[in-house]
């Protein structure tokens, strides 16, 4: 997916100008138009924060088109969709199925040595639960802080500020479920 060229599409049906969604999203209106040339990719709070500000769930903003006269139930590795920016280094989130026609969300999560959410934490309604399958992650919510290992998992009500951080030297993985999909 071009995120760039979703993102200004959806801008500019919603009628905002760059500068408007930078100031609605906290960010510069140069990051927006980086982000709209795809030369900068968002981290995965800097897109969550533009996506409230129109808003837009992640899950509508990556919805994929899924025959809707046929309830799909198998999933192939290569029909997941992928929706955190995908560059080198940075965390990659892969949905299961469309979360726009569900009321679970299922992230299959990878998060390389030192990636991370980003700085800002996030927040969105739902409740939100995982478990690590490999590696490690800091997991932080509110206030607390802990590190996870395989067999591990977290549960938490996801109006609390959140991020994930991989503070370890090898890759971590990390199968999640969010409901409703609001992320």
């Amino acid at each position: 997916m071009d995120i760039g060229q979703r993102l200004r599409s959806i801008r500019e049906d919603r009628g905002l100008s760059q500068r408007e969604l930078a100031a609605k999203a906290g960010l510069t209106n140069g990051t927006i138009s980086l982000i709209e040339k795809n030369k900068t990719s968002p981290s995965v709070a800097s897109l969550k924060s533009l996506l409230d500000a129109i808003p837009i769930s992640m899950a509508e903003f990556f919805s994929t088109l899924e025959d809707t006269q046929t309830s799909k139930v198998f999933y192939r590795e290569h029909e997941f969709t992928k929706i955190s920016p995908t560059s080198v280094g940075q965390v990659s989130l892969r949905q299961l199925g469309n979360a726009e026609q569900h009321s679970l969300q299922v992230l299959h999560e990878t998060y390389p040595p030192g990636a991370d959410t980003g700085p800002e934490f996030i927040t969105h309604e739902g409740e939100e639960a995982g478990i690590v399958i490999s590696g490690e992650i800091e997991v932080t919510v509110g206030n607390t802080a802990e590190t996870l290992r395989p067999g591990d998992g977290y549960m938490f009500d996801s109006r609390l500020p959140h991020r994930f951080r991989n503070t370890a030297e090898e890759t971590c993985i990390v199968v999640s479920a969010c409901t409703p999909p609001s992320f």
